[in-house]
C-alpha cells in the first residue's frame, strides 16, 4: 500500500466529491433507484472520499478541524461494510447538501 501526505489525501477528497456532485447534476434521488449505475458511482465515489480521509494525518485532521472528519470516515465504512442497506435518502442528502460545502473547505484549505 502506498503511502500519501496529506496534501494528496485532501486532492482526492476535493476531486472525488466534486465529480459526485457533478454525475448527481441533472439527476432526481428517484433515479438512485432506477439507474444502477448512477446508484454505484456515487456509492464508490463516497467511499473514496472517506477513504482519503482516513489517509490524512492526526495532525492535519486537527489543523483542518472545520471537515467533519468522523462523519466522512464513519460514511465510508457504513457504505462498505452495509453495502447491503445503503440508505439513498440519506446518500442523496449527503451529495446535494453535505458535499457542496465540503468542497469548498477542501478548496480554501488545498488553496492555502
Amino acid at each position: 500500500m502506498s503511502r500519501h501526505d496529506d496534501q494528496t489525501s485532501l486532492r482526492h477528497m476535493l476531486e472525488h466529491a466534486a465529480e459526485a456532485v457533478e454525475v448527481a447534476r441533472g439527476r432526481t434521488r428517484s433515479d438512485l433507484e432506477t439507474d444502477r449505475l448512477l446508484n454505484l458511482s456515487l456509492i464508490r465515489l463516497l467511499e473514496i472520499v472517506g477513504e482519503a480521509a482516513t489517509r490524512v494525518s492526526a495532525d492535519g485532521r486537527e489543523r483542518h478541524n472545520v471537515i467533519p472528519w468522523p462523519d466522512i470516515i464513519g460514511l465510508r465504512n457504513r457504505l462498505v461494510h452495509g453495502y447491503d442497506d445503503v440508505d439513498f435518502d440519506i446518500l442523496w442528502e449527503i451529495i446535494q447538501s453535505d458535499l457542496p460545502p465540503l468542497i469548498s473547505q477542501l478548496k480554501q484549505i488545498l488553496d492555502s
